[in-house]
């Protein structure tokens, strides 16, 4: 996968200010950059709706104005998608003046955007402070999901995974996480009256139109309705633990899913974990959104290698938590995520394991077998094909669903596990190194 709890929107401003990792049982602090911006304005993006009325009575707006202004900013940052205070056309002018002289929209900077052949597009973003995180969305022919990252670096450092390898160096706030879902739309026309800012593709869908052809997804060129949106479903799977950034996920999520906001609905959300488990109980409450976990291994000795933080939270524990998941049933299944490993996970006694372990939980669940994804520097192989099916059809004939991810993005480096937000050469003593460096936090 792809940042800790903060206590006010304005602790991150403080310059040398610390983080600690939410939950009872996780020490680590750690230190983050000061987020201010240069101009001193305040991003209007990611706060609530209560933090917004209180930020308009900061700037001396007056108390029976501030309501009517909360409602005016909240339609035009999430229902008209506008960049600047200078667009909302029903607000004064001198009352813009006065928002503009204090507040920004707040979007991420987009220093590349990638597509890959076969559709998938990759935006790597900058935030205010010069970081930066990477953010991916994956078309299909009935819905589109973006993939949504919640830190910059990572807490873990889960061996098969490349954002594992980098260092964490802080959490993006709930600005920054909202901001990743407020471009994606941008980038694909889905605000009213907008058009798609995509680069062109072959169009080989057999029409006649000049749009950009996005292979197993339509295209709504000019032509917006909410029903037609391309981005339908969203996963923190991106660089960065969730629920180790617990706060400024469940912010985040609240207004992607808030009705009067971008209205999307809890369940086309997912949230993916490798297994914090005080504080997947708490997500299940305070968020309530669809569960996945990083499983990736069926006993001790190869989950400690590969998911290191099994060494904290162990395989029981996990799964107990995933049994005590709030709103589980199978109508919304619990997601194992198990990426294939060749020689290390996947063979037919792992299979029969993975079928025992469910079964002996209860768990309402589905198991996604991902194929590896390569990347430089590391020291697995994915598993052959056949061995990809055998291990499937030894769970489907369990009568549990296991389906296999078709990879996507693997040509943009944009597939599971290979995000990154910058290039470097690591040497695997460098790695091992990190790794050790995390693994102090929290074991």
């Amino acid at each position: 996968m792809i940042n800790a709890a903060e206590t006010t929107p304005d602790d991150s401003l403080q310059p040398a200010a610390v983080m600690p990792i939410p939950g009872p049982s996780d020490p680590m602090v750690l230190p983050r950059k000061a987020g201010t911006r240069a101009d001193g304005k305040r991003v209007l993006i990611g706060l609530s709706k209560a933090e917004l009325r209180s930020a308009l009575a900061d700037i001396g707006i007056p108390a029976k104005q501030i309501n009517m202004r909360a409602s005016q900013l909240w339609h035009w940052l999430y229902n008209r998608g506008v960049t600047e205070i200078q667009a909302m056309a029903n607000i004064s002018k001198d009352m813009r003046t006065i928002l503009d002289q204090h507040f920004v929209v707040g979007r991420p900077e987009v220093v590349t955007a990638q597509v890959s052949n076969d559709g998938t597009r990759k935006w790597l973003l900058r935030f205010d402070d010069g970081e930066e995180a990477e953010c991916v969305f994956i078309p299909d022919a009935w819905r589109g999901t973006l993939c949504v990252s919640s830190q910059v670096g990572c807490t873990l450092n889960c061996r098969f995974c490349h954002t594992g390898t980098m260092k964490l160096v802080r959490n993006l706030t709930a600005a920054e996480i909202v901001g990743q879902v407020m471009l994606a739309r941008d980038a694909l026309g889905e605000w009213p009256n907008g058009a798609a800012s995509l680069p062109a593709l072959p169009d080989t869908d057999d029409d006649d139109d000049d749009r950009p052809y996005i292979p197993g997804a339509h295209n709504p060129g000019n032509n917006y309705t909410p029903e037609g949106r391309m981005l339908t479903n969203i996963v923190m799977m991106g660089m960065g633990e969730p629920l180790y950034n617990f706060d400024n996920v469940r912010n985040a999520l609240q207004i992607v899913m808030d009705g009067d906001g971008l209205g999307l609905s809890k369940r086309r959300i997912t949230l993916s974990t490798s297994g914090v488990v005080p504080m997947m109980a708490r997500a299940g409450h305070e968020i309530g959104v669809n569960l996945a976990v990083s499983l990736h291994a069926v006993t001790k000795e190869i989950r400690d290698e590969i998911v290191p933080i099994n060494k904290k939270f162990g395989i029981d524990e996990l799964l107990q938590a995933c049994a005590d998941y709030p709103g589980a049933n199978n109508a919304r299944r619990i997601t194992f995520e198990y990426v294939m490993l060749d020689g290390k996970n996947d063979s037919d006694e792992d299979a029969r394991e993975l079928v025992r372990l469910i079964r002996r939980y209860r768990l309402p669940a589905k198991v996604n077998l991902i194929p590896f994804n390569p990347w430089p520097g590391s020291a697995y192989l994915c598993s052959p094909p056949e061995r990809i099916r055998a291990f499937s059809d030894i769970i489907f004939n369990a009568g549990i669903s296991a389906p296999v991810r078709t990879p996507r993005g693997r040509d943009i480096m944009a597939a599971c596990g290979q995000l990154k937000s910058a290039s470097e050469k690591i040497s695997r003593a460098e790695l091992d190194r990190r790794a050790a460096e995390k693994e102090l936090g929290w074991v």
